[in-house]
C-alpha cells in the first residue's frame, strides 16, 4: 500500500470544543478536564468510582461525569451514541499493578484487565469514536502514555507493555489520519503524583498541574509526541545509552 502524503492542518482551537475525558475523577485527568474547563470547553469525564465523580461535581458543576467500566466494550458505545458531538478525546484512563510473575498468588485475570484498561478500551474508544471525529471540522485525539513505554521497569511488565503498545499505536494511528481533520497527539508522562504512584517516588513526582501546564504549552504550539520533565531526558538516553536508562529505570522509581 502506498504511503498517503500529509496535509497541511490549521492549529487546533483550544476553545468551543466537547472534550471527553477517560479516568477524569483525579489525577492526570481531572487537571486536564480543569485546564479544558478553564479554556471554555464543554468537559466530560469518566470513571468508574460514583463517589468520586460526585465529589468532581460539587467542585466543577459545569463537568458532566459518567460512571463507565472502559472494559466493558458496550458501554463504550454507548458513550459514542451519548456524545456525539466530542471533537476531543482524551485517553487518559490507567492501572498499574506491581508483582513478580512467579508469585503464584496473582491472579492470571489481573494480566487481563491491565491491558484491557491501558491498551485495548483506549483502542477501542478511538475506532468507535471516528467516524463522528471524522466528520468534525477539526477534531483531535491524545493519548496519555509513560516514560516506561520506552524503558520499562522490572516490577511491571504488563504496564510497561501496554503503555508500549499505546505509544507505538498513536504514532501509526497518527500516519493513518495525517490526510483527514483529526489531529493525534500523545502525552509521555514522567513519574506523577496520583493515586496510582502513591507510596512510590517521594521527592522525583512531578504534580498532575505540571504535567499539564507542559502538555497546554505543547498542545498550543502543535507539537504532537509530548514528552513531559525528566521524559525528554529519558528519551536522549535511550536513542544513545540504553544500558544506562535501563539500569536507571530497571528497580523503578
Amino acid at each position: 500500500m502506498p504511503i498517503k502524503s500529509s496535509v497541511q492542518k490549521s492549529a487546533m482551537s483550544t476553545q468551543g470544543n466537547t472534550v471527553l475525558i477517560t479516568g477524569g475523577a483525579s489525577g492526570i485527568g481531572l487537571a486536564l478536564a480543569r485546564k479544558f474547563l478553564q479554556a471554555r470547553n464543554t468537559v466530560i469525564i469518566t470513571g468508574r468510582n460514583p463517589e468520586k465523580l460526585a465529589d468532581v461535581k460539587k467542585i466543577f458543576p459545569e463537568i458532566i461525569t459518567e460512571v463507565a467500566d472502559l472494559q466493558d466494550l458496550p458501554v463504550l458505545q454507548q458513550l459514542i451514541n451519548r456524545y456525539q458531538n466530542v471533537n476531543i478525546l482524551i485517553n487518559n484512563a490507567g492501572i498499574q499493578y506491581n508483582y513478580e510473575f512467579a508469585n503464584a498468588e496473582i491472579k492470571t485475570e489481573l494480566i487481563e484487565e491491565e491491558l484491557r484498561t491501558n491498551l485495548i478500551a483506549p483502542l477501542q474508544l478511538i475506532k468507535l469514536m471516528l467516524p463522528h471525529l471524522l466528520k468534525q471540522p477539526q477534531a483531535t485525539i491524545i493519548n496519555v502514555s509513560s516514560g516506561l513505554a520506552l524503558v520499562p521497569k522490572q516490577s511491571a511488565p504488563v504496564y510497561c507493555a501496554s503503555k508500549a503498545g499505546l505509544h507505538i499505536a498513536t504514532k501509526a494511528l497518527r500516519w493513518q489520519l495525517e490526510t483527514t481533520s483529526i489531529k493525534v497527539f500523545e502525552i509521555i508522562a514522567p513519574l506523577v503524583d496520583t493515586p496510582m504512584t502513591q507510596g512510590r517516588g517521594k521527592g522525583k513526582k512531578i504534580s498532575p498541574e505540571a504535567l499539564v501546564d507542559e502538555f497546554w504549552q505543547n498542545f498550543t504550539r502543535d507539537r504532537d509526541e509530548i514528552r513531559i520533565g525528566k521524559t525528554k531526558l529519558l528519551f536522549l538516553l535511550h536513542r544513545w545509552f540504553p544500558q544506562v536508562a535501563e539500569k536507571i529505570l530497571r528497580p523503578g522509581i
